[in-house]
């Protein structure tokens, strides 16, 4: 299975991609450089459709919209090119940013800040109506998450420990409990990156200073690793209009000559296996 390269663009670190189940095309951010792109698949057109505060993850709204994660703590609503805010900071965090985040199935939002100097990490719990719960402290860098198809179970990513958890999920509360190891990523094979889980409840890791994305069968044993010509794979999501084809980030694209000649380009494969639809936000603005 060799990844196809469907947008070279060189993101110093391209993130957090998302299929757009409306429009289409998947989205994506490279985040340092406070930009967005989008794919088309139909026309294999990519574009550059944001420029302006810094983005370390979103969501897409329920109405189509995307709600932005961005430095300080702010989260806005981005619609038809306008900023509506949502939550202006968050005092704690005036020297972090959001990294990565996830809906689940009520339109919450779990999202994950960087440490900052001594202060570790946190993961917050963004709800409908906008009322923001710190869920986890000590994390020493929060990534990526992912859902069971059952909606019983959340995957959650602490890079710096090169370890992904999984934890018990309450659809009607919102609560985690019961945090377990499921996988942790050897020293010698980079960390584990965003995250995405399939139909079949298999679970893709990117491998960021690895190389490559790592599927794991639901009991934690991997199932199969496809390389890539980047050496920092950054994130997965399913796309397309069977949710058959997985969307690949990566980073680095400002130091090919070290980093792959592929390094912040974004990749596609068509794994076999079929995702699951990305839940929407419901973050009022």
């Amino acid at each position: 299975m060799k990844p196809e390269l469907v947008a070279d663009r060189p993101c110093v670190i391209g993130e957090g991609p998302l299929w757009h189940p409306t429009e289409q095309r998947v989205y994506w951010t490279d985040i340092p450089e406070g930009r967005m792109f989008r794919y088309d698949p139909a026309t294999g057109q990519h574009e550059s459709c944001y420029a302006g505060e810094v983005v370390g993850g979103f969501t897409i709204q329920a109405d189509g919209s995307l709600l932005l994660f961005m430095a300080r703590g702010a989260v806005a609503i981005w619609h038809a090119g306008q900023l509506t805010t949502v939550i202006p900071e968050i005092p704690d965090e005036r020297g972090s940013r959001f990294n990565d985040v996830i809906a689940d199935p009520a339109g919450r939002v779990f999202c994950g800040t960087m440490p900052c100097g001594e202060r570790a990490g946190r993961l917050y719990r963004l709800d409908t109506d906008g009322r923001l719960t710190k869920l986890l402290d000590g994390i020493g860098c929060s990534n990526g998450m992912g859902f069971t198809p059952d909606r019983r179970h959340l995957y959650y990513t602490d890079s710096a420990k090169r370890e992904i958890y999984r934890f018990d999920y309450d659809v009607g509360s919102g609560d985690l409990a019961n945090r377990r190891l499921f996988a942790r990523t050897p020293e010698n094979e980079g960390v584990p990156d965003g995250l995405t889980v399939d139909a079949e409840g298999g679970i893709w890791s990117a491998r960021w200073d690895g190389g490559a994305l790592v599927r794991f069968t639901p009991d934690g044993r991997e199932e199969r690793r496809i390389q890539f010509p980047a050496r920092k794979v950054s994130s997965v999501t399913f796309g397309g209009d069977d949710l058959d084809d997985l969307y690949v980030t990566t980073a680095g694209g400002d130091q090919r000559a070290t980093e792959g000649a592929g390094a912040g380009a974004l990749f596609r494969l068509r794994p076999g296996v079929r995702g699951l639809p990305e839940f929407c936000s419901r973050v009022g603005g």
